[in-house]
């Protein structure tokens, strides 16, 4: 019995999930600036025998403890990159702890609207110069923490792949950090509390000044739709790459026109193509031919910057191909 040497094909599954991402580093900071901004509201509020404060502080500790969640998402996927048990590595770590921020904004903003709906049928009395220094101080430490975490994250509805053909730019390698879903986790927390603040000093100022009370509940409750909206569209996208839903219609064509044009009469009879991490994908691939290649030469054709990290090519010799289907399959 012969036995072969196959360590040149072996390769780990890590992907790069092994390094540490931008989006650690900036998430620690922000917990970070929260932490010092809860620790202050907190003993202020117990010090001045303040409830606004009190609450804002509280309010800020569950702030932490979300953006906690994309700091062990992190860790976690970076420390297990190289664990076998893992098919594809890590990377699905990202989405998962992504969609799980995405539930807590759900709740957060339900909440907003039920204590919102409760405040503008039976009011209560505002103590608004003491609320209006809280959401100015609260807002200033939302804005520094959206500018650690970065931008470029879209916060409206999620494309759908099937309708918008040239949505592939924000999928292919070079533009990772959009599909970095935990980072966008975090930074939805931030701009969710940012908003809360430029609402409430809104509505603060109104009521201070013009006696508008009924603002204040009335932009709590505007405020959740919009918290929502942003949740729907993170919810949406991180369940795609936790159901391995196939990539954007437009990398698809590029794959396929990359194995079918090149002259000859290679044709895909079945193509996957999905997520497994931030900007990074596997494929798996059925070619037809009258006169197959070995795989390692379709492999040569696909595209390098769409992020293909796993191929996986299925050859197969059909002198009659041309009866299969050329549609997207």
């Amino acid at each position: 019995m012969h036995t072969h040497d196959i360590s040149s094909w072996n390769h780990d599954h890590a992907f790069g999930q092994d390094r540490v991402r931008i989006g650690e580093r900036r998430s620690k900071v922000v917990i970070a600036l929260t932490a010092v901004m809860m620790v202050a509201e907190i003993a202020a509020g117990i010090a001045f025998g303040s409830m606004a404060l009190l609450a804002d502080g509280l309010h800020m500790a569950s702030h932490a403890l979300a953006i906690g969640i994309t700091v062990v998402a992190y860790v976690y996927a970076r420390r297990h990159a190289f664990d076998s048990r893992f098919s594809f590595g890590t990377g699905k770590v990202n989405a998962l702890a992504g969609f799980g921020s995405a539930v807590l904004l759900v709740c957060f903003a339900a909440l907003m609207a039920w204590e919102s709906s409760i405040r503008l049928v039976n009011p209560v009395a505002i103590a608004f110069d003491q609320a209006i220094l809280v959401a100015i101080a609260g807002l200033i430490v939302n804005a520094a923490s959206a500018v650690v975490l970065g931008h470029g994250h879209d916060h409206g509805e999620a494309h759908d792949d099937d309708d918008h053909h040239d949505h592939d730019h924000e999928h292919t390698h070079g533009h990772a950090r959009h599909d970095d879903h935990n980072l966008r986790a975090a930074y939805l927390h931030v701009i969710a509390d940012a908003l809360t603040s430029v609402l409430a000093i809104f509505a603060l100022v109104a009521g201070k000044f013009l006696g508008f009370d009924w603002l204040d509940p009335l932009m709590g409750i505007a405020g959740a739709i919009l918290v929502a909206r942003w949740s729907w569209g993170l919810l949406r996208d991180t369940a795609r790459v936790l159901l391995d839903r196939q990539a954007p219609r437009a990398m698809r064509n590029q794959v396929r026109a990359a194995i079918e044009g090149s002259g000859d009469d290679a044709r895909l009879a079945d193509l996957h193509l999905w997520s497994i991490g931030p900007g990074i994908y596997a494929a798996a691939l059925a070619v037809v031919a009258s006169a197959p290649e070995a795989p390692d030469a379709y492999r040569r054709r696909l595209p390098a910057g769409l992020g293909l990290v796993h191929v996986t090519v299925e050859v197969q010799h059909c002198p009659h191909h041309e009866s299969v289907d050329h549609g997207i399959r």
